[in-house]
């Protein structure tokens, strides 16, 4: 059956942010910050639910003037309105370690994230000494990055998803958006019946699929699109600002 406005109640909006909010500059259009700013003065909760960490998140949540929740690192961590942390999800080092010995096997590149910082292509001393938070692989090479899924599978130990087709992105087992959000709305009372969740890749499809109101982005990977309520516009034509003002403002 064909959604219309009608049928939903949102009281919480999802933003994934890379290939979603953000344009291919980065940075938030100023149709895009209008609309969440409306959505905010009418008492929907905005929150960002993205797969960098806060450090490279919260510039971005305090220009937009972000009131709720920041769900982070695919859901690895959840920070509250005052951004003071509630829940934090590691994956073991051991494990880091191995998948860091995977990419000298398969000579791809690769970036890690823990509270402590981003590590691009190359990974601390200390490394057993440090929580973490995600490994993320990235190579053109669709043979190999076949290879190193097949590895990560077999393991079973790990949520496997993408931010964009090149790369993997590794979190430990169980935790993504869907959970993070979920973790969200029943602190604040709501349901995700309630929630209009807005992506593009596949670190998105688990919130968008469990939303009242999933939303794939016109740049969405196709499996996202197939598995969204709605698809609105690309990133770089304001889409979220376009799925706001036809669910949530209309």
């Amino acid at each position: 059956m064909e959604l219309n406005t009608n049928d939903v109640d949102i009281k919480l909006i999802a933003l994934d942010m890379d290939g979603t909010l953000l344009n291919e500059k980065h940075l938030v259009s100023e149709a895009n910050r209008r609309a969440i700013q409306e959505a905010q003065d009418l008492g929907v909760h905005v929150v960002l639910s993205t797969g960098r960490s806060l450090r490279t998140c919260k510039e971005h949540a305090d220009s937009l003037r972000l009131t709720s929740y920041l769900v982070t690192v695919n859901g690895s961590e959840i920070w509250d309105e005052k951004r003071e942390l509630v829940e934090r999800n590691t994956v073991n080092s051991e494990l880091v370690q191995w998948m860091w010995e995977l990419t000298k096997k398969h000579q791809t590149k690769y970036w890690a994230i823990s509270p402590q910082g981003n590590w691009f292509d190359e990974m601390p001393d200390d490394l057993h000494d440090k929580e973490w938070l995600k490994f993320c692989f990235n190579t053109r090479d669709d043979e190999i990055r076949e290879k190193i899924m097949h590895a990560l599978h077999t393991k079973g130990e790990f949520e496997i998803t993408n931010s964009s087709p090149r790369n993997i992105e590794v979190n430990a087992a169980g935790i993504n958006k869907e959970k993070g959000l979920g973790i969200v709305c029943k602190r604040l009372g709501i349901s995700m019946g309630n929630v209009m969740s807005v992506g593009d890749s596949l670190n998105d499809l688990a919130m968008i699929k469990a939303a009242g109101l999933g939303i794939a982005m016109g740049n969405a990977q196709s499996i996202v699109k197939e598995s969204a309520d709605w698809i609105t516009a690309t990133n770089r034509e304001d889409g979220v600002a376009l799925a706001i003002r036809k669910w949530v403002l209309n």
